[in-house]
């Protein structure tokens, strides 16, 4: 079961629309993301496992994979954090993955589950700007 939670990217002052894809597949455990991810986004694995821990949840023993795409696009920031949690939460059923395709989801998590807000994000510019065709 793959989940799916849009997020952005930053480039500059334009927001660029991403997906978060979650999947859980049985093999050694293991969490890893893809998608040309910088430092801060491969160290949201630990702060979503803190923020999970401090909620009463634990990561099921599972190969979780979390891809960003588009995979040629760099990401980079905390502000991935939240949606990959989201994107987690649905994955193990916790929550509707449904009721999550209505949002376009930024924020970095703290260790102890709070939600901290992405600096320089204001209502025009988290939106993802649509693709152009040519």
């Amino acid at each position: 079961m793959v989940a799916i939670v849009a997020t952005v990217a930053y480039l500059g002052l334009e927001a660029r629309g991403v997906e978060v894809q979650v999947q859980l597949a049985a093999g050694v455990p293991n969490f890893i993301i893809v998608g040309l991810p910088d430092k801060a986004v491969g160290e949201s694995r630990e702060r979503v496992r803190a923020a999970l821990a401090a909620i009463g949840l634990a990561l099921p023993p599972k190969r979780i994979t979390v891809n960003l795409s588009p995979a040629d696009l760099p990401k980079e920031g905390s502000h991935f954090d939240l949606p990959i949690a989201l994107g987690l939460l649905a994955a193990i059923g916790a929550t509707d993955k449904e009721s999550l395709s209505h949002y376009v989801v930024v924020g970095e998590l703290g260790l102890d589950g709070r939600i901290a807000p992405s600096p320089g994000c204001c209502s025009p510019r988290c939106m993802p700007q649509p693709a152009t065709a040519g």
